[in-house]
C-alpha cells in the first residue's frame, strides 16, 4: 500500500551530504510522522508518496527543496562587546531573538578582536541530501 496523506509513516533514514554520513536512525528507533503535514522536509515528503512498507529507497533532494540556497546576505558582523562573558568558537550555534522577539538560531563563523561573524543560514542550506530510506510501516 503506497502512502497517503494523512496516514502515519513509521522510517528509517541514512542523511549523507557529499557521501559524509551527516544524520541516521538505522539499527534505532523509527521516525514517525503524519504524510503531509510538513514534519519532514518537502522535498523527501514528495520524493517518497509512491513507497509502500518494507521497500528502501535511495533518494536525492536538491538543497532549493530542502533548507534551501546558501544566502550570502544572512550573515551579520558584530561588534565582540555584544559577546561579552561568551567563550566564542568557529562553528557555535548562539540564539538571539530577532525584531518579532522570536528565537533564532545562528552559527559563528568567524571571530577578529574587533568582530563576530555569525551566520543565520539553516547549517545544511546550498547542500544537496542524499538520503537513504526504509519504510517500516504505514497506517
Amino acid at each position: 500500500m503506497a502512502i497517503k496523506n494523512n496516514q502515519i509513516v513509521e522510517m528509517f533514514y541514512e542523511l549523507k551530504v557529499q557521501n559524509e554520513i551527516i544524520d541516521s536512525n538505522l539499527n534505532k528507533e523509527a521516525i514517525s510522522f503524519s504524510y503531509g503535514s510538513g514534519q519532514i522536509i518537502s522535498g523527501l515528503e514528495s520524493r517518497i508518496i509512491d513507497m509502500n512498507e518494507g521497500e528502501t529507497l535511495d533518494i536525492n533532494v536538491p538543497a532549493i527543496e530542502a533548507y534551501g540556497e546558501y544566502d550570502e546576505t544572512l550573515t551579520q558582523i558584530v561588534p565582540i562587546e555584544d559577546f561579552e562573558g561568551m567563550d566564542l568558537e568557529i562553528g557555535m550555534t548562539i540564539e538571539a531573538e530577532d525584531e518579532n522577539n522570536e528565537t533564532v538560531r545562528a552559527t559563528v563563523i568567524d571571530v577578529t578582536k574587533e568582530d563576530v561573524t555569525i551566520d543565520y543560514n539553516h547549517p545544511l542550506a546550498g547542500c544537496d541530501l542524499d538520503f537513504k530510506v526504509i519504510i517500516k510501516s504505514i497506517k
